[in-house]
């Protein structure tokens, strides 16, 4: 330190004036004399070639030798290339993390930067209907990692831990549900990436731990005759307008099921005849062609749903800001007398995959096209996704007509189409 310069009395006799005054100890501390008397002690000083100040306290308060300690030790931290400042900002931050804790757990609720915190966070923004007591992602994080995990800082997890709970499952019995819950434990590490909480996913060390699933395989229909009475009995399901809407379209359209219910007004194209939207498991652009009768479902439940975001919103908001719940063509085909182990939602694309192909004969990439399945051209690039669009209007159209043909009990002869 330089030579001290400041002495008691000299700091009590000290009128304020209209301006800011300073009064030098030497090596960078001065006390600032503000015009309303306030007296504040500063300490200037260098860091990596930026000026920089801190604030040491208010005198009397913080008294002479009080603020020659503080610029001594503050000076010793930037000998030792520790940014006083800097350091000073983390305890403040680290001070008000403890505090919001202390109030979280207060509360009941999970604190900042723990495992379910960030799962929650996560959830709320990236996952439809993560606020439903009954969504999948949520419900199996609650069983499988929170009692164990969830309080603990993301930070502090390793792969072990979540291999622990991921053996409770296996325990159970329920290999694929383990595995599921480690898809869903990456997208809560990726999601910590992406926000600055860690810096890289853990979960691929995991790749290999678990033994593989067997592979889920959805309950469909695919013979015509057994599809004909599928047909008839949606055509007779008494439930909301647009939890039957849905229902009428999913075999025409044969999209993924959280794909129909989380259908968008805004991007279906009434002109062109057109939905087209954003495949999250695929990462492609889809466009799904439309056929007369898709579009007469559509403009049916347009004037009560129209008016807000989601084509097939939940019952729940009347709003209109959530949209139908993944389990509500599932719980609608067991009314109708169609459980899950023999017609599902997601079946009715097995369906179509099966006949589209075999009975009428349509190629098969035109078919894995309209499924959203990565197609690729013979170099290994991915096909654009208006490839082959025209061609894809017309199988979606005879597709419909096909279907109107069976439930209204024509006898459709198989053919090979070309198109």
């Amino acid at each position: 330190m330089a030579k001290e310069l400041l002495f008691d009395v000299s700091i009590r006799n000290a009128k304020p004036t209209d301006k800011d005054q300073r009064l030098n100890d030497g090596g960078g501390l001065y006390l600032l004399i503000k015009p309303t008397g306030a007296k504040w002690w500063r300490f200037d000083y260098t860091f990596l070639g930026k000026r920089k100040t801190l604030s040491l306290g208010v005198y009397p308060k913080t008294s002479l030798i009080d603020a020659r300690k503080k610029a001594k030790t503050a000076a010793s931290k930037i000998a030792n290339k520790i940014d006083p400042s800097a350091e000073r900002k983390e305890e403040k931050i680290e001070q008000a993390k403890q505090k919001e804790n202390e109030r979280l757990l207060d509360l009941g609720l999970p604190v900042l930067n723990s495992f379910e915190y960030v799962a929650r966070e996560w959830g709320g923004k990236k996952v439809n209907d993560w606020e439903d007591k009954n969504n999948r992602s949520k419900r199996m994080l609650e069983r499988n990692i929170f009692p164990w995990l969830g309080s603990k800082p993301i930070t502090d997890i390793l792969p072990k831990d979540i291999l622990d709970c991921l053996r409770r499952v296996e325990d159970r019995g329920t290999i694929e549900t383990a595995h599921r819950t480690l898809q869903i434990c990456g997208q809560v590490y990726r999601y910590a990436v992406a926000t600055g909480r860690i810096d890289r996913d853990i979960t691929p060390d995991l790749r290999g731990a678990l033994p593989p699933a067997k592979g889920e395989h959805f309950a469909a229909i695919t013979e015509p005759k057994a599809v004909a009475g599928l047909l008839r009995a949606i055509d007779s399901y008494q439930g909301s307008l647009p939890s039957v809407c849905a229902l009428k379209l999913a075999p025409l359209v044969f999209v993924r099921p959280g794909e129909l219910r989380a259908a968008e007004w805004q991007h279906i194209d009434f002109d062109a005849k057109e939905w087209r939207y954003f495949v999250s498991k695929t990462e492609v652009q889809h466009i799904v062609p439309l056929s007369a009768q898709a579009m007469a479902i559509l403009l049916e439940l347009q004037p009560l749903t129209g008016h807000g975001r989601y084509i097939f919103p939940s019952e729940r908001t009347p709003r209109g800001d959530r949209c139908m719940s993944e389990n509500t063509l599932n719980a609608a085909l067991k009314r109708l007398g169609y459980g899950k182990n023999v017609m599902t939602a997601h079946g009715f694309r097995a369906m179509a995959r099966t006949i589209l192909d075999e009975v009428l004969g349509f190629r098969p990439d035109f078919i894995e096209h309209q499924l959203a399945h990565a197609v690729r051209d013979p170099n290994g690039r991915a096909y654009n996704r208006t490839a082959h669009l025209p061609e894809r209007h017309k199988m979606m159209q005879s597709w419909a007509d096909y279907l109107d043909g069976l439930k209204n009990g024509a006898q459709v002869i198989p053919f090979k189409k070309a198109v």
